[in-house]
């Protein structure tokens, strides 16, 4: 199959790594990964802020840029992104009164899944371990996003994976239902009140006892990682708390493990001083 890669603004600028991860996936199963180039940003904060106007030729670029793609399908390790391109993409064409782009994007959403739908739903990948090669010998929480539970209606599909990882502890989440307080552009506007809901999902994940989080949308765990760090927040065994992205965990293998005693990466070799753009990342997760 011939998949195409839809990285999302923030994974490409804070998380690249993940956008590699997700490749290394879904070429170890056998397919062809592309990149369209061109992609940016679905216009999801844009919308959330209330300016659709603004969000019309961002939806206008992501959409025109996946029609002109030759692909199969479209993947996203971004729950939130996904379900943007559904719920809130046609609604902006249409609010900027072309139906024409409403139905492109409406086809665009069609094809485009979240990483464990695809996995799971398409590809038919039950046990990571066996069918990945995933091995994670380390004690992790699982935190569900809101778009994720909500929009996407994801259900266990991802906990499921993680569970068929080789070697993982996987510890459950005290209320995991409950936001990590990011919300998009609602941390920006009410920074108090998200701060305060983030301190709230720490405690929790220090309950669980492990000292690694882990969910499937990189917003929630940029946020939850900043408050982790600015606490300095230890779990039960004393180690830093951590937030690491489920496509990291699944993508570790015993011959490339993921390290996790310092910044939590894949080892991925990368040409020091080099800026690459998201095209070349992904070139090099096929190395």
């Amino acid at each position: 199959m011939r998949i195409a890669l839809f990285a999302t603004c923030i994974v490409d600028a804070m998380y690249p790594k993940v956008a590699l991860a997700t490749v290394r996936i879904l070429e170890r199963l056998g397919h062809e990964v592309v990149f369209p180039p061109g992609q940016v940003c679905c216009s999801q904060m844009h919308v959330n802020s209330g300016y659709m106007e603004d969000a019309l030729p961002v939806v206008r670029n992501h959409v025109r840029t996946f029609m002109k793609a030759d692909y199969d399908l479209a993947v996203a390790p971004s729950a939130s992104c996904v379900a943007s391109l559904g719920h809130q993409q046609p609604d902006v064409a249409r609010s900027g009164g072309d139906e024409g782009l409403a139905r492109d994007a409406e086809v665009v959403a069609s094809r485009t899944l979240e990483l464990s739908q695809l996995l799971t739903d398409v590809l038919g990948v039950t046990d990571a371990g066996a069918q990945l090669g995933s091995w994670f010998p380390h004690t992790v929480t699982y935190h569900p996003s809101c778009h994720g539970m909500r929009l996407l209606r994801l259900g266990s599909r991802q906990e499921d994976l993680l569970r068929t990882v080789a070697d993982i502890d996987l510890r459950p989440l005290p209320d995991a239902e409950e936001c990590c307080g990011f919300g998009g552009t609602f941390s920006l506007k009410n920074p108090d009140v998200s701060a305060a809901i983030a301190e709230e999902k720490i405690e929790k994940v220090t309950a669980s006892g492990a000292s690694l989080c882990t969910g499937g949308d990189a917003s929630c765990l940029l946020h939850l990682d900043g408050a982790m760090h600015r606490r300095e927040a230890r779990g039960q065994d004393g180690r830093p708390l951590r937030t690491v992205h489920l496509a990291e965990i699944l993508a570790a293998t015993r011959e490339n493990p993921l390290e996790v005693d310092g910044p939590v990466e894949l080892s991925i070799p990368a040409s020091a001083g080099v800026r690459r753009g998201p095209s070349a990342r992904v070139e090099e997760a096929r190395r």
